[in-house]
Order: structure tokens, then sequence, then C-alpha cells
């Protein structure tokens, strides 16, 4: 079975400009640029606006992405980089608590693509990094678009401060009752 193709989506299109934040831990930087190589081919190939910036390793990026979320106006984030397991505990450590707290953001509504690798060998990052294969990069920031089309599908207009009695909005077909 594992040489069964993946299914990939096609990348999503918007009417109205999206921009991304890339976040990228470049302690294995040869991985790192790999991968930010192929996050850029994807969000180039939708025309989409992203900044870049790094941090020290993937234990920031969480930290990042959090702050950028409070400070910025970003419709979503690239979560990229690489763990190698070494002889201590920090592996488990830290591909753990990046990949939770990334998912807990994520469970709070913010739209990120993880694209931190969590590898027993360098030659296996290098593999999923590789610009003429799957890139886990452009992956990543396929997925953080798809969630942004997502959220924009079902986002709701803001109709200000104050006390709001807007129906929730169900998920499904797009014609028939969609409120609750």
């Amino acid at each position: 079975m594992a040489d069964a193709a993946p299914y990939i989506l096609d990348l999503p299109s918007f009417d109205d400009p999206v921009k991304l934040l890339v976040v990228v831990a470049p302690y294995f930087k040869d991985i790192a640029d790999e991968l930010l190589s192929g996050a850029q081919a994807t969000l180039n190939d939708v025309g989409v606006a992203f900044d870049v910036i790094e941090v020290p390793s993937v234990a920031e990026v969480p930290t990042a992405i959090a702050i950028a979320d409070r400070m910025s106006n970003f419709d979503g984030y690239v979560a990229l980089g690489c763990l190698v397991r070494g002889e201590t505990a920090l592996f488990d450590t830290a591909s753990h608590d990046s990949s939770h707290a990334l998912q807990m953001m994520g469970l709070s509504g913010l739209c990120i693509g993880n694209g931190i690798l969590a590898v027993e060998a360098k030659s296996q990052a290098e593999a999923r990094a590789e610009a003429k294969g799957r890139n886990k990069g452009g992956e990543a920031a396929a997925a953080a678009l798809h969630l942004v089309a997502l959220s924009r599908k079902w986002a709701r207009p803001s109709k200000g401060v104050g006390f709001h009695t807007d129906a929730i909005r169900l998920a499904g077909k797009e014609t028939g009752p969609n409120i609750a």
C-alpha cells in the first residue's frame, strides 16, 4: 500500500486578496530552504501575498504564529522546520509540543499548514523536502490555503460592537436551509 499515490486537492482560488505568514525554523538550513522553496512555489501559483520570518527552532514557531495573530492581519500561517531524532528526549518533547501547540491554535480557528518534519534520519527529511518530489513545504502551504478558503466560505459578516443575534451557519449544502 505504500506505493499508492495520494489524492491531492486542487489549489483553491480567491476573489479577495490573501496574505499568509510563513514561519521557518532554519536549524537544518538546507532542509528549511527546500521546504521554504516548496511553500513559496505553491503560494506563487495561487498569487497569494506572503511574508517570511525565521525563528531559532521549531519550539518558537507556534509562539511566533500566536504573536502574529494577535498583532497583525494575516489570513493564515505556514509552519516550516525539521527535527531529527537524536540521543536525548528533546526530539520527542519538541516535536510533540510544537505539533500540539499548532493543532490547538488550529482548533481555535487559525488557518495553519504544518510543514514541520519530525524524522528519524536527515535522509528522510531530504526526501520529504525534495523540490522535485512531494515537497512538504508546498503541501503545508496548500493546507493553509485550503483552510483559509474554508474559513472564508463559512465566515459571517461582522456587525460591529454590541450584542449579536446572528444565526448559526450549518455546514453542508449551499442550497436549502443553512442556518439554525
